[in-house]
């Protein structure tokens, strides 16, 4: 194999697999349910292929000369991640608080009957729209890949076909990587399933999805 092909798919592994929001998002689904997780994970990777297919197209490139459009994504991003990590932290507290006069509700994957992340047992499009979602309004995955590729495309070979390799290569680690996360936290389920487990796992989730939001909320604000 083509050094070059080896070398940045090492890097690759290493951007994909770097936690953040999309591992903190496939975890909270997978803890709801196997499917939950594999949906999401193949969220995550929908949204690389996406931000893959707008370097290829340059579309990065336009990000990067319009500092205004960019701030947007990364405003619309940070709301997003906040969102689901205010969301997760209130649901561990209606767990904790129920109102008075209605019973606990069962706790079903560390949320309540998994409806803060999978919206219930027949709504499988919402972890598939998180992922995705949670991924595709990160304005920065274009605009790092449209300065990494070329550096692995040898001079004088065309570079279309080059990058388009490239690409594939990031949503073939990401479609082995975030399903990989999604069903050991399932293996893992038995333990993380427990009441006292959950609401710690829960806890630490929603606590990070909220910090990231934060992050990626003042970022842009403060630059």
């Amino acid at each position: 194999m083509d050094a070059q092909l080896i070398a940045f798919t090492g890097v690759a592994a290493g951007m994909v697999a770097m936690p953040g929001a999309d591992f903190t998002v496939v975890v909270r689904n997978a803890l709801v349910s196997r499917r939950a997780g594999v949906a999401c994970a193949l969220g995550v990777a929908g949204g690389l292929l996406l931000h893959t297919a707008l370097a290829v197209a340059g579309v990065a490139a336009v990000l990067a000369a319009v500092p205004a459009l960019f701030r947007t994504l990364q405003l619309l991003g940070g709301a997003y991640v906040l969102y689901l990590g205010v969301r997760t932290l209130d649901g561990l507290r209606r767990q904790r608080d129920p109102e008075p006069g209605r019973e606990r509700p069962a706790v079903s994957g560390g949320t309540l009957s998994g409806e803060a992340v999978a919206g219930g047992p027949g709504d499988g499009s919402r972890p598939l729209r998180q992922g995705f979602v949670t991924n595709a309004l990160n304005p920065k995955a274009p605009i790092t890949f449209l300065s990494l590729l070329p550096q692995f495309v040898p001079a004088g070979s065309p570079a279309m076909p080059r990058t388009l390799v490239l690409a594939l290569i990031v949503v073939a680690v990401a479609l082995v990587w975030f399903p990989a996360v999604a069903l050991l936290v399932d293996r893992l389920g038995r333990w993380l399933r427990r009441p006292r487990a959950a609401r710690a796992v829960e806890a630490v989730t929603g606590s990070a999805l909220t910090v990231l939001g934060l992050v990626l909320l003042l970022e842009p604000l403060t630059a």
